[in-house]
């Protein structure tokens, strides 16, 4: 198994690029789409979607490649993780998380340090976030479970739908709210809607582990 520290690396150095890509395919894809929000969205969609199947192939075999507090909190529910390496985890992606913005605004010329207007309240905007965390738990446990070679594929084509069929489009990650707070752009949340968000996250989470362990537990011959 790979060192604590190279996981470690693994995990910031992933959810950077996460949140690089979030970041910067949004801000290029409102500069092209001309006031087309659906359009921009898009634009938006299919590389977050393209980069979670990338860093998964590469960093899987390091870290697990979870770039998610949520879902590293999963993996030590189901005690796969040790909680005080899932916590390092969860520092390694918040680190990581606002590296990645600070990037996507250097490489994009504005200002590096900024925090969002963007306000994203409501209980549809907290429902569907508590959904979105409940399915992505549920994708990466049962491909882990059911097809392990799937999971990058899986959990990349998951959040490319959830974009869409969601009300808050999939932040579904504590790592990547926080980290969007930083960024005054297409892809920004305010920091006073943010709380809001990882506290239906973390629910989502809560609902997905259990149900989770029933849909896949060990099945006996007589079943």
């Amino acid at each position: 198994m790979p060192t604590l520290g190279r996981r470690l690396a693994a995990e910031a150095l992933g959810t950077a690029f996460l949140l690089a890509t979030v970041i910067g395919s949004g801000i290029m894809a409102q500069r092209l789409a001309g006031g087309n929000q659906a359009l921009a969205l898009l634009g938006n969609t299919l590389p977050t979607g393209a980069i979670l199947t990338v860093l998964i192939l590469i960093l899987g075999p390091v870290s697990g490649a979870h770039l998610n507090p949520v879902v590293s909190a999963a993996f030590a529910v189901r005690r796969n993780l040790p909680w005080r390496e899932a916590m390092l985890y969860a520092a390694a992606q918040l680190g990581g998380g606002a590296t990645g913005v600070w990037a996507a605004h250097v490489m994009f010329d504005v200002p590096a340090f900024q925090l969002s207007q963007t306000v994203r309240t409501g209980v549809g905007q907290w429902f569907a976030e508590m959904i979105a965390t409940a399915g992505l738990i549920l994708t990466v446990l049962g491909s882990v479970t059911v097809t392990p070679a799937s999971v990058p594929y899986a959990v990349g084509l998951y959040i490319t739908a959830a974009y869409w069929f969601t009300a808050s489009t999939s932040f579904a990650n504590p790592a990547v709210t926080l980290a969007r707070t930083l960024s005054d752009t297409f892809a920004g949340i305010a920091p006073s809607s943010a709380a809001a968000f990882v506290v239906a996250q973390a629910l989502g989470a809560w609902i997905a582990v259990p149900l989770s362990c029933w849909l896949w537990r060990p099945q006996a011959a007589s079943d």
